[in-house]
């Protein structure tokens, strides 16, 4: 198979949608000899901040010298970047062989994986070839019936910061997802949580005692921020000291905060990881699509928040870095969003609104968020495609701050495509 038929067979509308249960993957599972059981784990889970969690936690343990297995969702550029080792992503050659050897397990079977099953195969038959120290696993919706369920008990397990989204499969509620979320919690076993919402850490709580598992909790008190700029933020967290991370969203020292209470239970079972290794770690995280600079003079920023808890956190990392400003927002969203929430968080630092449709079925398009955005007071325009809104957004950046692109990660791709295009011509 070639990498584009390859890439053509994951995507194939042969398998189901998103489809919530642990069969499926258990008997893909089963069928490749089990490679999760030959693995260790830290498996991650969580509204937001999973991802940049993992790429905290991942860079830690390289650092440490562990060959280190990383699987994430979605991506922003290119397929293979959900599968990586120490930080290389899968090759072309490796995805296409191992989708090859995946491929009639999975065609034999008569309830048929869905794509993220298939993807979460292919991964850690991946990681089990190569030979993992561990890898850093996050759940890609919810966590008790998700397909990285499958893995036995965790190394550690971890939850970020839980707030409201796919509330179809999930609950309308933070207990209801909270719950969901707990469902990657196993029987004696050692948890962290980001904490945050006391609604979500009581449920939490309680599965961690009914499962006689440990609990340990991000101390915010003790997260001490010493600096921030869109360089980077310099802070500390309880004993550790002078720690560094280049990603600006003022939310990331909480995930880092996070990945470093993870990386302390490791080390109590027995991982061999330095404070030199959690201080250099920490500093060399790279998470691209998350308040990310793609340009300086006008400021062009990506961020990947996509539901209201998401929104208010990048509202505010706006407000910090921008002193009460308003700028450009380019947006695009997914049909089945919180809409008039996220506007609604917009409002404070939004001078204008420029409308995309994003590359995906479940996309609003563009003309009707327009007119949603309009109908709530904020004045917003409709683009024909991503490079006419980056356009016009560079054409307005004289009256305001900054641009900024966000909403969904699925066109985080083309945004950065067409900043490249129109910053290489001004």
């Amino acid at each position: 198979m070639s990498i584009d038929s390859t890439l053509e067979y994951i995507h194939s509308v042969c398998w189901k949608g998103s489809v919530l249960g642990l069969d499926r993957i258990r008997e893909l599972m089963a069928r490749l000899g089990n490679p999760e059981r030959e693995l260790k784990f830290v498996h991650v889970a969580g509204t937001n901040g999973k991802g940049s969690t993992c790429a905290c936690v991942s860079s830690v343990l390289r650092e440490a010298g562990y060959r280190t297995g990383l699987f994430t969702s979605p991506y922003i550029i290119k397929f293979n970047e959900r599968i990586q080792i120490d930080g290389e992503y899968i090759s072309d050659d490796d995805l296409e062989e191992i989708t090859a050897c995946v491929r009639p397990h999975a065609e034999a079977m008569k309830d048929s994986p869905t794509e993220f099953e298939l993807i979460t195969g292919i991964a850690l038959e991946y990681f089990r070839r190569k030979k993992c120290d561990i890898v850093v696993l996050e759940v890609g919706l919810g966590g008790e019936l998700d397909s990285t369920n499958v893995i036995p008990t965790a190394e550690v397990e971890v939850i970020t910061s839980i707030g409201l989204d796919h509330t179809q499969q999930l609950g309308d509620t933070v207990e209801a997802v909270a719950a969901a979320k707990a469902g990657i919690i196993k029987p004696n076993t050692d948890v962290v949580i980001s904490g945050g919402d006391e609604r979500a850490n009581a449920v939490i709580r309680q599965v961690c005692e009914r499962q006689n598992s440990s609990l340990k909790i991000v101390d915010r008190d003790r997260l001490a921020v010493k600096s921030e700029s869109l360089e980077g933020i310099a802070f500390d967290y309880d004993t550790h000291t002078d720690l560094n991370i280049s990603l600006a969203g003022t939310y990331q020292p909480v995930n880092a905060a996070t990945a470093i209470l993870a990386i302390e239970v490791l080390q109590k079972r027995g991982w061999k990881i330095s404070e030199a290794d959690i201080k250099n770690g920490i500093s060399k995280v790279k998470w691209p699509g998350r308040f990310e600079i793609l340009h300086k003079n006008p400021y062009l920023i990506l961020d990947g928040a996509h539901n209201p808890h998401g929104m208010k956190a990048t509202v505010e990392s706006m407000k910090t870095h921008f002193k009460g400003e308003k700028g450009v927002i380019i947006m695009g969203a997914m049909a089945d969003k919180d809409i008039v929430a996220m506007v609604e968080l917009l409002r404070p630092i939004a001078g204008k609104v420029i409308t995309v449709t994003p590359d995906n079925p479940r996309a609003m398009t563009s003309d009707k968020l327009a007119k949603v955005i309009n109908s709530l007071g904020c004045e917003a325009e409709s683009a024909e495609d991503i490079d006419s809104a980056l356009k016009r957004g560079f054409e307005l950046s004289e009256d305001y701050a900054f641009i900024c692109a966000l909403g969904s990660l699925y066109f985080s791709a083309d945004v950065r495509n067409g900043a490249e295009k129109l910053f290489s011509l001004v």
